[in-house]
């Protein structure tokens, strides 16, 4: 058991001596780069993040807007059609008007009628007035049964126009509460941005926004987390990773070009943050 105590001990100092070998090996003013680096990475990330919030709601309230827009328009169209049905069954009533009075006037014609050729085509100009009737009845209880079914779908549709205009609200209120919440964080977050990039290089500083840029996530600086690159988890080799340590120069992924710190700096930089 003593051996297991002495042994752990052992390894122990011979990390703390390995640590402070590499410290001392360490160019303050790579450190320093890499620190503002990861720090300019830390605040970008935090401002991407509100407005990965904020740019989600202006989408929804645009979907929203547009699907209210649509409604209304098949509401209106609706209703316009109600009105052309409306019309053509009124016209068909002053048509079945006009067939009556013909159809009256062909009745008295009937009782003075000279001969069977005179009595048979008068016969057949009433079956012919007595099926326009009919036929204009039926296209009127068509247009009534699709007025009525006009009328179901403008019921459903203003039902569901008044859910999105609440749901519009609700978003609209939201997006107005996240701005009001964080405006502030991301006015002092984009300042702390601007005062990174003052302690890094031009040369250093075009590679950080290239590299994010062409990044999905906007990470162009990311730590070593479990012997892996924390931007496409491919594995850092142990010599890469003390060299990383080192803080002698800046090192990028083989594989995917991010800049490379060490848990240290992470460490070290996520505290004065939120100090």
């Amino acid at each position: 058991m003593a051996k297991k105590v002495s042994t752990k001990k052992s390894s122990e100092i011979e990390n703390t001596q390995a640590k402070e070998i590499i410290r001392l090996d360490i160019d303050e003013k790579v450190e320093q780069r890499l620190i503002a680096l990861y720090t300019l990475q830390t605040v970008d990330s935090k401002i991407d993040k509100i407005q990965i919030i904020r740019g989600e709601l202006p989408q929804a309230i645009e979907d929203l807007e547009d699907e209210i827009a649509g409604l209304e328009t098949r509401i209106s169209n609706h209703n316009s059609a109600i009105k052309e049905t409306e019309a053509a069954i009124a016209a068909r009533k002053n048509e079945i008007a006009e067939h009556e009075a013909i159809l009256k006037d062909n009745e008295k014609k009937m009782d003075n009628v000279r001969n069977n050729r005179e009595y048979e085509s008068l016969n057949k100009e009433v079956e012919f007035q007595n099926l326009e009737i009919q036929l204009c009845e039926r296209r009127n209880k068509e247009g009534l049964a699709k007025i009525a079914e006009i009328k179901q779908h403008i019921e459903a549709a203003n039902q569901l126009l008044e859910n999105r205009k609440a749901d519009l609200k609700t978003k609209k209120d939201e997006l107005d509460d996240i701005i009001k919440e964080t405006e502030k964080d991301e006015e002092r977050l984009a300042k702390k941005s601007k005062e990174q990039e003052q302690y890094i290089e031009e040369h250093y500083l075009k590679a950080y926004k290239r590299i994010r840029q062409a990044a999905r996530n906007g990470l162009a600086v990311v730590p070593i987390d479990r012997d892996a690159c924390g931007g496409c988890f491919n594995k850092i080799p142990p010599q890469r990773q003390t060299e990383i340590k080192m803080h002698k120069k800046v090192i990028v992924c083989e594989y995917c070009g991010r800049i490379l710190v060490d848990d240290d700096i992470a460490r070290r930089v996520e505290e004065s943050l939120e100090n």
